[in-house]
């Protein structure tokens, strides 16, 4: 066993001072760093494997180029000039560096008027693996005074994130974790879950329903891509719509069903 620990954290350590992966919370490294070396013959192909699923669940969407520090000083400018028209193109901006949050570029006033047009008020939010998508917060029409609770595994992106909402004076807070181990249980009014399914179900194939299970919400928003990375249609829609209703096919929730040009969503009263 002792070897074993030993190992793993001579994975982990290593995945750290690779400078695509040092920003990613440690407990996720520990968990796939444990399932690679129980299946690999040795630490080399370990560590490999290691960061190919780390690449494919959240690096293959991150644009390496971020910037938070400039980003964040844009957008206090942005904000402080009072002009909403140029804090929205800024927002647009930044959101063009995460692949799941420029797929919705295009239909951002679509997006949240229709979603939210089948909600009551809504004052908290749970928003798990949230990416860059806090930055979508000027869009949302959200209750007064509202609370904003997001998670994802980079570090530095969730500082980003909770000195952005500080700037625009929404209430809650940020974390870097992983949901699957770490997943928030606290009650909100709305928990998105967008695009994420796919990613959590490649590490663990039971993700899924556990954490729709586990979530604390009225109300959730599910959603999937319906283009590959690529930009390729692979009867994903399809794919997509049967997981889902299998994941629910138990539950007596009350569901609506909303395709966009770039992703399917689920609206879930639980």
């Amino acid at each position: 066993m002792n070897r074993e620990n030993d190992q793993l954290q001579v994975l982990v350590d290593a995945v750290l001072r690779s400078s695509k992966y040092q920003g990613i919370c440690r407990e996720l490294i520990i968990r796939i760093g444990a399932q690679e070396l129980a299946k690999r013959r040795n630490m080399k192909e370990a560590l490999k494997a290691t960061k190919n699923k780390l690449h494919q669940v959240s690096g293959a969407y991150l644009d390496t180029r971020e910037q938070y520090g400039r980003w964040l000083n844009q957008l206090r400018i942005m904000a402080q000039s009072g002009d909403r028209n140029k804090l929205l193109a800024t927002c647009r901006q930044i959101m063009g560096y995460h692949t799941s949050t420029k797929e919705r570029l295009p239909i951002l006033d679509q997006f949240y008027t229709q979603i939210f047009s089948y909600l009551p008020p809504i004052r908290t939010v749970l928003d798990v693996a949230c990416g860059l998508h806090p930055l979508a917060l000027p869009w949302m029409p959200l209750a007064a005074e509202s609370e904003y609770y997001a998670y994802d595994i980079y570090s530095g992106m969730i500082e980003f994130l909770q000195a952005w909402m500080a700037t625009i004076n929404v209430q809650g807070y940020t974390q870097s974790c992983d949901v699957l181990q770490s997943c928030p249980t606290h009650k909100v009014d709305l928990a998105f879950i967008l695009k994420a399914i796919p990613c959590l179900e490649q590490i663990d194939k039971m993700a899924a329903s556990r954490l729709l299970q586990v979530i604390h919400a009225d109300y959730l928003v599910v959603s999937f891509p319906v283009h590959s990375l690529g930009g390729r249609n692979k009867g994903m829609v399809e794919h997509y719509e049967a997981r889902f209703r299998e994941l629910v096919a138990h539950e007596q929730w009350e569901i609506t069903r909303l395709e966009f040009r770039s992703e399917l969503v689920f609206v879930v009263r639980k």
